[in-house]
C-alpha cells in the first residue's frame, strides 16, 4: 500500500511549504530577483523535510519488513492503475510545489524546472529504491514510469505554456470495501483516504479558457475528466480467490475550478489557493463505467 505514504508525504510537503512562508503578506509576495532570504528558508525547508521523511519512512515503515537484496516486480496490473495515478499524482504536485517555492523565492525559471520541478521524480525514486531492498515490495519499473510522467506533465506545460493549464487533481470518498478488509483498505477515515484505492479518482482538470477562450465563461472554470475503480479488495484479481469482486473502471466528466485563477491581491489568499489547489472541488458528475453503465452524480466527491 506504498502510494498511501508517498499521498500522505506530499500533504505534509506542502503543508510545510505553507509553514515555511511567513503568513506576512509581504513576506510571501514572490520576489522579482533571487532573494537569499526566500530561496535559503526554501532549501533548508524542502531538503530538511525531505530528509526527515525519508528517515521516518525507512523506521516506522520499512523497519517492520524484513531487507533482502535489490529486486524488481512487475506490479504494472494491480489496482486497476489506480495506484500508478498516485504516482502521477504525487510526482506532479511535488514538482509544482518544488517549482512554486523557487519561483517564490526569485530564482530563474530555468533553475525553477531544473531543480524545483523534478523534486517529486527525485523524491520517489529515493522511495522506491528503498522498496527494492524490501522482501514485502520491490522496485517497480511501471511505478518509476508514472513518477516520470507527473513530473513530465508539469515540465511540458511550462515550456508549452509558461503556464498549467491542465491540472492534476484528486478526489476521494467513502466506500463499503475498507469495511471487509480494513488492514489492506484502511481503518478510518484518515487511513481510507489514503489506503482505499475504490474511493480515489483522479482528475486532468482543463482551463477552458486557456484552449478556447469563450466569451462568458470564468477564468477560473475548467472541465475536468477523471479516473476511478470500483470492486477492488485486492491488488491483483486473482489474489484470494473466494472473495467476490467485480472490478469496474470508472471514467468521469465533471466541471472544476482551477483557485490560482482566482484574481485577489492578497499573497496569503494566493498561498491557500495554491494548496487548495489539489483537490478538485465537487460538482455534478457523469459516470461511464466499464461494464457500460451511465450514471449522473448531482455532487461527487
Amino acid at each position: 500500500m506504498k502510494i498511501g505514504v508517498y499521498i500522505s508525504v506530499f500533504f505534509i510537503l506542502i503543508s510545510g511549504h505553507l509553514f515555511a512562508q511567513s503568513s506576512l503578506n509581504r513576506f510571501l509576495k514572490p520576489s522579482d530577483s533571487l532573494n537569499p532570504l526566500h530561496s535559503n528558508t526554501v532549501l533548508i525547508s524542502q531538503a530538511s523535510l525531505a530528509t526527515l521523511t525519508l528517515a521516518g519512512l525507512n523506521q516506522l515503515w520499512y523497519a517492520g519488513y524484513p531487507k533482502s537484496s535489490f529486486k524488481t516486480v512487475n506490479d504494472s496490473k494491480d489496482w486497476l492503475q489506480i495506484d500508478k495515478l498516485g504516482h502521477v499524482f504525487s510526482s506532479y504536485q511535488l514538482g509544482r510545489l518544488g517549482a512554486n517555492t523557487l519561483k517564490w523565492a526569485g530564482v530563474s525559471e530555468k533553475e525553477q524546472l531544473l531543480y524545483g520541478a523534478t523534486l517529486g521524480l527525485g523524491f520517489l525514486t529515493a522511495v522506491e529504491v528503498m522498496d527494492g531492498f524490501s522482501e514485502e515490495w520491490g522496485f517497480s519499473w511501471s511505478d518509476m514510469a508514472a513518477n516520470t510522467a507527473g513530473t513530465g506533465l508539469y515540465v511540458a506545460q511550462e515550456l508549452l505554456w509558461k503556464e498549467q493549464r491542465v491540472l492534476l487533481k484528486y478526489s476521494f470518498h467513502r466506500t463499503r470495501f475498507a469495511e471487509q478488509r480494513p488492514n489492506t483498505l484502511g481503518n478510518g477515515l484518515f487511513e481510507e483516504f489514503l489506503k482505499d484505492y475504490n474511493g480515489q479518482t483522479y482528475w486532468l482538470s482543463a482551463n477552458i479558457n486557456a484552449f478556447l477562450n469563450i466569451k462568458g465563461i470564468p477564468n477560473w472554470l475548467n472541465l475536468a475528466f477523471g479516473y476511478g475503480a470500483d470492486g477492488m479488495l485486492t491488488g491483483n484479481a486473482n489474489e484470494l480467490s473466494f472473495l467476490n469482486q467485480n472490478r469496474t473502471r470508472q471514467y468521469y466528466l465533471s466541471l472544476d475550478i482551477d483557485l490560482s485563477k482566482i484574481k485577489t491581491k492578497s499573497h496569503v489568499l494566493k498561498t491557500i489557493f495554491d494548496v487548495l489547489n489539489v483537490i478538485k472541488v465537487p460538482f455534478p458528475t457523469v459516470e461511464l463505467n466499464s461494464i457500460g453503465r451511465v450514471k449522473l452524480h448531482y455532487i461527487y466527491f
